[in-house]
C-alpha cells in the first residue's frame, strides 16, 4: 500500500508542476518548474525499479536541460509574449494522451508474477547470461550486451548534451570576456 501512495504522491507533484507551467508567463519560472518536472519523473522511475532511466532523466532532463535553458534566457525576453491557443496542437496532444491511457489499461499489472517479462525474456537473460556474452553478472550482461545499443545511446545523448553545454559557456564567457575588454578600452581611450 505504501509504494502506492509514493506513486501517487510522486504522480500528483507531476500533475501539479505541470499546471503551473502551463499557468506562468515568466519564462524562468518556466525553466525552474521544467527542471523540478524532470527531478520529480526521476524520483518516480527510481521508485519504479528504473534507475537507468532515472539517471539518465536526472542528467539530461534536470541537470543539462535546465543549464541550457538558463543560457538560452540570457538571449531572450523575461516575459513570455502574449499567444492565443493553437487548436490543432492541443487537439494532438490530448488525442495522444488519451490514446496512451488507454494503451496502459492493456499492460499486466506492476509486479505481475505472470507479466511476458517474467515468463519470456527475464529467464532467457538470467539462464543464457553467462554462456552467451561470458559475463557472470546478469545485470552488466543486459546493459552491455543485450542492451547494448540503448545503452550506447544514452551515453551518446548524455555526452552530446555536456559537449552543447560546455560549448554554450564556452561562447558565453569568451563573448562576455570580448565585451568587458572592448569597456576597459573604450573606458582608457
Amino acid at each position: 500500500m505504501s509504494g502506492f501512495v509514493v506513486n501517487a504522491v510522486l504522480i500528483f507533484f507531476l500533475v501539479l508542476i505541470a499546471f503551473l507551467a502551463l499557468r506562468l508567463h515568466r519564462l524562468f519560472a518556466m525553466v525552474m518548474l521544467s527542471g523540478a518536472f524532470s527531478l520529480v519523473a526521476a524520483a518516480l522511475f527510481v521508485v519504479l525499479d528504473a534507475v537507468d532511466v532515472a539517471f539518465t532523466e536526472a542528467a539530461v532532463g534536470a541537470g543539462i536541460s535546465t543549464v541550457l535553458a538558463l543560457a538560452t534566457l540570457s538571449l531572450v525576453p523575461v516575459e513570455e509574449k502574449p499567444h492565443k491557443v493553437a487548436i490543432i496542437p492541443a487537439f494532438i496532444a490530448l488525442t495522444t494522451g488519451v490514446l496512451l491511457a488507454l494503451a496502459v489499461t492493456d499492460l499486466p499489472k506492476f509486479g505481475a508474477a505472470d507479466a511476458p517479462i517474467h515468463n519470456y525474456v527475464a529467464p532467457d537473460f538470467i539462464s543464457g547470461s553467462e554462456n552467451d556474452i561470458g559475463v557472470p553478472n546478469v545485470v552488466t550482461s543486459v546493459l552491455a550486451s543485450y542492451r547494448g545499443y540503448d545503452t550506447l545511446g544514452e551515453t551518446v545523448v548524455i555526452f552530446t548534451a555536456a559537449i552543447a553545454v560546455l560549448l554554450i559557456i564556452g561562447g558565453w564567457t569568451r563573448d562576455r570576456r570580448r565585451v568587458s575588454k572592448q569597456a576597459e578600452d573604450d573606458h582608457a581611450g
